[in-house]
Parts: structure tokens; sequence; C-alpha cells
């Protein structure tokens, strides 16, 4: 994934220091089929290859459920005016109205999930969400936008967050990117989650700017790098990736960081003891917040085994 659609090459004077914008709102009309793209590409020979296999016909699910839903409701203007002046999420998950539209979302997800090569647990998931109505499934959304699940519907709460990326992603993409501003360290502008990971971007005005990725709505918001995305400091600060074996970690401080090596690294925060993973897309254009957050597991492990906990989150590593 190169970028979002919106960002269009722009010539830039010579001698000019190009400010990069604060949000970049996602295009759910490609954002899918990308990361499908990526997830399939990613799978061959992986560990995970199953699993990213499913999840590519997943986000192939998502891109294609799109071509026949109504457009989803926002917030009225009234409500948009306020937390704009306010510095709250125009789309605050935490108060978010479970709608038509999303329903629809999830009902024609799971319908085209029928069609999609999973494992056995998976599709007994999909099943009993069928099954479960509209009740059922509205309790599942709200819990995944709580980003709580119990053990015993992690499956389920794959499929819940699926149906509410699409559905959040496109209320997103019609929002006034110039609107938006932080609403606190850590939370996404537009709907107040929490990110998935964060990316350095090669685009004309933003080149080498770092941009952090919500895990639900997709809005990008830029964050300078050598930064804690979950408490803002830039002490103690620290960069881990995986050997050329993928056995163990190799540290570096910011001082030391190597750009044109490990294109995704860990970026480690002993002032809180948290950590976020970097994505030099800059240097790889495909690498994709969720997919490679999945694919890169191995490393989430190793920075738990050495004392960091996570500070994102992805729907898709849940149990992981």
């Amino acid at each position: 994934m190169a970028g979002p659609a919106s960002i269009e090459p722009t010539p830039i004077d010579i001698g000019a220091v190009a400010k990069p914008d604060f949000a970049v709102l996602p295009d759910a009309g490609r954002m899918f089929a990308d990361r499908a793209a990526r997830f399939a590409e990613l799978a061959p020979g992986h560990p995970l290859e199953a699993y990213l296999r499913f999840l590519a016909e997943l986000s192939e699910a998502q891109h294609a459920v799109q071509d026949d839903l109504p457009a989803p409701e926002l917030p009225s203007a009234d409500a948009l005016e306020r937390a704009f002046e306010f510095g709250m999420p125009p789309l605050d998950r935490s108060r978010f109205d479970i709608g038509e539209v999303a329903h629809l979302t999830f009902e024609r997800l799971l319908e085209r999930a029928r069609a999609i090569a999973m494992p056995e647990p998976a599709a007994a998931a999909r099943d009993r969400l069928i099954a479960a109505g509209r009740e059922g499934r509205e309790t599942l959304m709200t819990d995944a936008l709580e980003t709580s699940a119990g053990f015993e519907t992690l499956a389920e709460h794959v499929f819940a967050s699926a149906a509410l990326q699409v559905h959040f992603a496109r209320l997103a993409g019609s929002l006034d990117a110039s609107r938006l501003a932080s609403v606190g360290v850590g939370a996404c502008p537009c709907c107040g989650g929490p990110p998935v990971s964060s990316l350095v971007v090669s685009w004309s005005k933003a080149h080498g700017s770092r941009y952090v990725a919500c895990g639900l709505c997709g809005t990008l918001w830029h964050h300078v790098r050598i930064k804690c995305v979950a408490c803002d400091s830039t002490e103690k600060i620290a960069y881990q990736a995986l050997s050329a074996d993928g056995e163990t970690l190799t540290g570096e401080t910011a001082l030391e960081v190597r750009r044109d090596e490990a294109p995704i690294k860990a970026e480690t925060c002993d002032a809180c003891g948290l950590y976020a993973k970097i994505l030099h897309q800059h240097l790889q254009p495909s690498l994709d917040p969720v997919a490679d957050d999945v694919a890169s597991l191995g490393l989430d492990l190793k920075v738990r085994e050495a004392g960091w906990a996570r500070a994102a989150f992805n729907p898709y590593l849940l149990g992981y």
C-alpha cells in the first residue's frame, strides 16, 4: 500500500520544507483491496500462511461488500461541530450508536464469508453469528468497539471487527480532514481508538514523516519520530528488530537506528514500558499497517519476552 489515494504527488520548491498534514483520511474504496493483496503476498511460506490467506479473503470481502451498501449516516452537523470545537473524536467509538448500515455491513460480510476457506473454528463462529440475529451481533460489535472480547468469542470478534472497519472507514472518509486535531496521546483523532502500528511514509508532501494508523477507521495521524506513541516521551526510546535468522532481537538506540535495514521495527519506550511497531513504508511501499503487523507477530513475541508490553491493538492478533 503506497498511501491513501487522496495523496497526490505535488512539486515542492527547492529549499522549501513541506509541513505534513496532521490527518489523512482512509479511502475505503481501495484500502481493503490493497490490504487483501498484501496479505496474499505475505502468505506463501509464512508460519501463519493459512491465517494470512484467510485474512486476505476476508479483506477482499470487506472490499466487495461495499458495492451495494447505502451510504453510512454521519452524526448530525451540530454533533460534529461540537466534537471539533471541544477536541473530541467526531466518530467517537465509545459513544457510537450501531445503526442500520452497520448491521447491513455485518450481515453482508457474513454472507460473503460463506465462500471463504477458513479453519473450522472460524467457520463455526461465522455460522453462530449468522444465527445470532441482530441483537446478538450488536453485542459483539459493541464489545469490538470497546476492544474487549471474551476468550470464548475471539473468533466472532474477528468478523465483528472486520465489519466495523468497513463501516468506520466509509464514515471517516467523508469527513473534512482539515478539521481533525489531536484528542489525546495514542488516540485516533477521528474515532478515538488505539493505534495498530505506525508508518514512515514517502509521500511528496510528507516524505520521511511518521503517521500512526488507526486499526478501526483507517485514519492516519502525524506523530513525530523518536517519540513514544503511547506516552509521548522522547526519552529512553530504542528500536528492536529481529535478527536475520528471526530468532533474536537486535536493539539500537534512537541515535544508532539504521533506516536502511529491517523495514519493520518495534519502537520501545522504557518510560512507560510499552512498544509499537514502526513500518518503513518509504523503503518498502507495499507495507500495510494491519497486514504487516499480523505477519510480523514473531517480533511481538520476542519484544514481549524482553519485557515490553504492546501499546497497539489489532483485532486479528487477539489470542496471540
